[in-house]
């Protein structure tokens, strides 16, 4: 089915230039993907010889998260356990307004448009989100006994797609979501073991020193989160990181 659809988008040259809403009438088919829809509002405004909306894309597939926005006050939109580009038109209904603004992040400042810069969490991980001991080869892993309920947490932790969800959740803008998967996926595998009280303090440093805020227990970054990755996770790493600090005290 088809379906006119008005959007309200955030419109910012960059992160030191005043954003604003500008109004679209866009005509879309229940069938599209959000994405698809923004595409074609993009092609409607370049026949028109008007700037396109600049907004951030790249498997399509719900694996990058690279598609982060804010629908209608939520990030992704609002479909749970579901990435932007992952969201139907169906979800809507004919006639309907629809809000899209960037993330909102001291932490994330925007680049253009819908589109902004989350290169802190690419620093975050260079502070300590991998492991630098000697593994062994591929085939070594298979020797290494691990209980499956460890394993499937690791796993589960790893699901992070680092998309920001959970920052732009956050009233306080912490990433203390995606820290926190980033060093349980490597401390609950012994590979990871090794190094992972200097792992915690590295990556919690770094955090901080990005400027994102403090977790105040919520619970928004779970509910936005693409991937339902869990706040026990902030949990574990609030215990290894005591354990960490008062440990290298002894």
């Amino acid at each position: 089915m088809d379906m006119k659809l008005r959007l309200k988008i955030w419109r910012q040259k960059n992160a030191e230039s005043k954003g604003h809403f500008e109004t679209y009438e866009v005509n879309a088919n229940e069938h599209m993907s959000f994405l698809e829809m923004l595409d074609v509002l993009n092609e409607q405004l370049i026949s028109e010889k008007k700037e396109p909306v600049v907004f951030e894309h790249d498997c399509r597939e719900g694996i990058c998260g690279s598609c982060s926005m804010v629908i209608n006050g939520r990030p992704h939109g609002p479909v749970q356990g579901t990435t932007t580009c992952q969201v139907h038109m169906r979800t809507f209904k004919n006639g309907d307004t629809i809000t899209i603004e960037p993330y909102r992040a001291g932490a994330f400042p925007v680049i253009k448009d819908l589109s902004v810069d989350r290169s802190s969490f690419d620093r975050i991980i260079q502070a300590g989100g991998f492991i630098s001991v000697n593994t062994g080869q591929a085939p070594d892993g298979n020797a290494l006994p691990i209980e499956k309920e460890q394993a499937e947490k690791a796993f589960d932790a790893a699901a992070c797609i680092g998309c920001g969800a959970c920052v732009a959740a956050c009233p306080n803008g912490s990433a203390m979501l995606f820290t926190s998967a980033k060093v349980s996926h490597l401390s609950l595998v012994p590979q990871g073991q090794v190094e992972h009280s200097k792992r915690v303090q590295d990556m919690v440093a770094q955090m901080d020193k990005e400027g994102f805020g403090m977790c105040s227990n919520t619970g928004a970054c779970e509910a936005e989160c693409p991937k339902e990755i869990s706040i026990e996770n902030i949990a574990r790493l609030n215990r290894a990181y005591m354990g960490s600090v008062f440990g290298s005290q002894k």
